[in-house]
């Protein structure tokens, strides 16, 4: 008889003794599988990254969301016999990393990054992510992640740097890559541009106001901007300015004087929106210098890199625009240039999420990848898209999507990333921070009798001097935008670039084996940031696809269905969660109710609600181990009619089981597991099988006793990828039958339709 189980189930003696248990074993890793014989050389393939947490602090819950619903994917897919791989990192996150950095560096010492220097203050930021590194590997366990951490990477290592160098080159050698003018996201506080995930979109309540700009009423929540609007533009459908003409100019009377000002006709005008026709600022706003670069119109800088207005605002120049802003609007009440003014507008403002700053568009010389312009493809496993083809990144973007290679759940999500796409800009990828992987391009200082040398190198290694004149050259200050490397994670991990950056990967290699992966777990709302630029990267750079699906889940939000955040004081933590209820619980609490796409309500109650249920499984081992000594091999036990009657219900549970999770709908396989095994199993079966334990011959009690040891070891298996860690300790204390060695949990085998477990 096996020894008799504790009373009660206590996570905090169970969880880190069973996951080092599991590290020990080497059975995250496909290669140990393979080489200890669980897991055959020829069996089918199933790989996923692990979206990589920023070094910034600790796990949230969406964090936890994610590791839930990907564990549950990798244990049910392991216990199928795959070879599993499941890759662990984090991402250096380089503006919110440095942000968090400068932030205490000032509050506790008073000084900039600038006092220390750049080799200093970036001794400072890694010694920083070293710490958060070690927090959330700590916490990622803790949540009981069977994750591979032989292959552990981070988006600033060397290998990393290799592959961002790498694709850098590659794509600037196809021009894809450029240096030019164009406007971008600046924050005035960080004094560096931003990219567009990086942007908060914030409702302000703000004075609307109403310009008389010679014979048009303008309307604006920003004066501070239009002392450079010289163009006015309008639809060329609107009867109402019809008698104006293309490119008429006309002399009008403005802030700080007469201007001449040039009629534009644009159908991006919104005819219904205010009186129909605006005046632009080309320089601060992306819809107006679209309209400057479609009609060669002139761009002038209105307001500085600080935030503050330039010489062209006369007498306001060098004041921030804040403070100027009630000065511009009493100017241009006392020229009688203001018509009438709206209280109680609201527009949204961008603000850099990293560090709160306002942003404000600027145009800037900054590096871009084009994502319309045409390179041929090296090589191509993308359906209609052959090898030496012609086509561009937005292309090979749509492509990879609407030919199904790349299945997105839940489906709906498709159409959002279509718009997305089809909108797409350039994307600016240089950012002017310390941290992070440095832009591999080096410039030549070199000055002679015959002038500059001027060249630009892009270099794969560092270089010391120019390979064209042999001058001295220095790097480009600017690093790169953290979604560059970020964008590289499932091939990088996976030991890309080759020896030969074009060729094939080894046969058996990780490369080969392993690319594309099979999922993609993440949060929608970076579909359009990460999801769409791995698509990017990899169908450029490697001519496949990232990933065969991307499931995407929702918010997590509170009991009344409010986003969680630190003002509102309804934020849950994770590790507190786990250190209250267990792992199990938690993991749970963030799968039962959580359909794919979909924002999820969350309260410590439910969470509580799930301990009972651990604690009611636990119970249950309880229960059946009392009666083990009247178990024998289940093969030979003769069920009733009744029971086989039960036990093909149970083999219907495992095939809706086995469909749900085939189909990522892990909410649904968790909640039919959750009630047959409560209500199903506990209530009935249990109750109904106690009398035939205690009471009539031996044979009856043997085939009792196998019967509810046939359900029970069936549904720990089933539960296993939603609660490892109960499942876990409870099956090591179960006899076996006729094995000469107990296999873990963790690779067992999944349970079969026909009950063969």
């Amino acid at each position: 008889m096996s020894k008799e189980l504790p009373s009660q189930y206590d996570p905090k003696d169970v969880e880190d003794r069973i996951y080092r248990m599991w590290e020990q074993s080497g059975f995250f890793n496909p290669d140990v599988c393979i080489r200890k014989k669980v897991t055959a050389k020829n069996a089918p393939v199933f790989s996923m990254v692990l979206p990589p947490p920023n070094v910034t602090g600790i796990l949230h819950l969406g964090h936890a969301e994610m590791l839930a619903v990907q564990d549950a994917m990798v244990r049910f897919e392991r216990m199928r016999g795959k070879r599993t791989l499941w890759i662990p990192g984090t991402d250096h996150a380089a503006i919110a990393t440095q942000a968090k950095v400068e932030d205490t560096l000032y509050k506790k010492e008073g000084k900039t990054r600038h006092d220390l220097g750049r080799t200093d203050f970036l001794k400072r930021v890694e010694q920083f992510a070293q710490e958060s590194h070690d927090t959330i590997v700590h916490q990622v366990k803790k949540m009981g992640s069977s994750l591979d951490w032989s292959r552990e990477a981070y988006t600033l290592d060397e290998k990393r740097n290799l592959a961002v160098r790498t694709a850098f080159k590659q794509m600037y050698d196809a021009k894809l890559i450029y240096r030019g003018s164009r406007i971008v996201n600046w924050d005035p506080k960080l004094k560096t541009t931003v990219s567009d995930d990086e942007i908060e979109w914030r409702e302000e309540t703000v004075p609307f106001y109403y310009l008389q700009y010679g014979p048009f009423v303008i309307a604006t929540a920003r004066p501070e901007t239009k002392f450079g609007d010289k163009y006015v533009v309008m639809h060329p459908n609107d009867k109402r300015y019809a008698t104006y003409a293309h490119g008429q100019k006309i002399e009008i009377e403005w802030i700080n004087g007469p201007i001449t000002a040039t009629i534009i006709k644009d159908k991006v005008i919104d005819m219904e929106f205010g009186t129909g026709v605006m005046t632009i600022t080309p320089w601060h706003d992306a819809v107006d210098f679209d309209i400057a670069e479609r009609h060669q119109l002139d761009k002038e800088q209105v307001i500085d890199y600080d935030g503050k207005l330039l010489p062209i605002a006369g007498e306001f120049a060098g004041i921030h625009i804040k403070k100027a802003r009630p000065m511009i609007v009493e100017k241009l009440t006392q020229k009688g240039l203001l018509v009438r003014t709206d209280a109680g507008y609201t527009h949204r403002i961008a603000t850099n999420s990293r560090g709160g700053g306002v942003i404000e568009p600027q145009i800037k010389m900054q590096w871009f990848i084009g994502v319309n312009r045409e390179f041929r493809m090296p090589h191509s496993k993308i359906k209609g898209v052959k090898k030496e083809q012609l086509v561009t990144l937005k292309t090979l973007m749509q492509t990879a999507v609407k030919n199904k290679q790349i299945e997105i759940i839940p489906r709906r999500f498709d159409k959002v990333y279509f718009s997305w796409i089809n909108n797409l800009r350039d994307w600016c990828i240089s950012r002017q921070i310390w941290y992070g992987h440095r832009i591999p391009v080096w410039y030549c200082k070199e000055r002679s009798k015959r002038g500059k040398c001027g060249e630009s190198i892009v270099s794969i290694t560092d270089i010391k001097s120019c390979p064209h004149c042999k001058g001295p050259v220095e790097q480009d200050p600017d690093t790169l935008d953290t979604w560059f490397s970020s964008g590289l994670w499932t091939f990088s991990t996976l030991g890309w670039p080759l020896d030969s950056a074009r060729g094939k990967p080894k046969k058996g290699s990780d490369l080969a084996t392993y690319h594309p992966t099979s999922v993609l777990e993440t949060g929608y709302d970076i579909i359009f940031f990460w999801v769409a630029r791995m698509i990017l990267m990899s169908t450029c750079l490697i001519g496949e696809i990232p990933f065969k699906k991307v499931y995407l889940h929702g918010l997590i939000r509170d009991a009344q269905g409010r986003k969680m955040s630190k003002s509102l004081g309804n934020i849950i933590d994770p590790l507190d969660m786990i250190g209250k209820y267990g792992a199990d619980a938690t993991r749970l609490s963030l799968i039962i109710g959580a359909a794919p796409g979909n924002d999820m309500k969350l309260s410590e109650d439910k969470i509580r609600g799930y301990r009972n249920f651990t604690n009611k499984l636990w119970n249950i081992a309880r229960f059946i181990l009392l009666h083990a000594e009247e178990k024998n091999d289940t093969g030979k036990a003769k069920f009733s009619s009744k029971q086989q009657k039960q036990l093909a219900e149970l083999a219907a549970l495992v095939k809706k089981v086995t469909k749900h999770m085939d189909a990522f709908e892990f909410h649904h396989a968790a909640e039919l597991l959750y009630h047959y095994t409560w209500h199903t199993f506990a209530d009935k079966i249990i109750e109904e099988t106690k009398p035939h334990l205690t009471g009539g011959d031996r044979g009856e009690r043997i085939r009792a006793a196998a019967f509810l040891f046939e359900i029970y070891t069936t549904l720990i298996k089933l539960l296993h990828p939603f609660m490892p860690f109960v499942t876990e300790e409870i099956w090591a204390q179960f006899p076996t039958a006729g094995k000469k060695k107990k296999r873990l949990l963790m690779i067992e085998r999944w349970p079969q339709e026909n009950n063969k477990t």
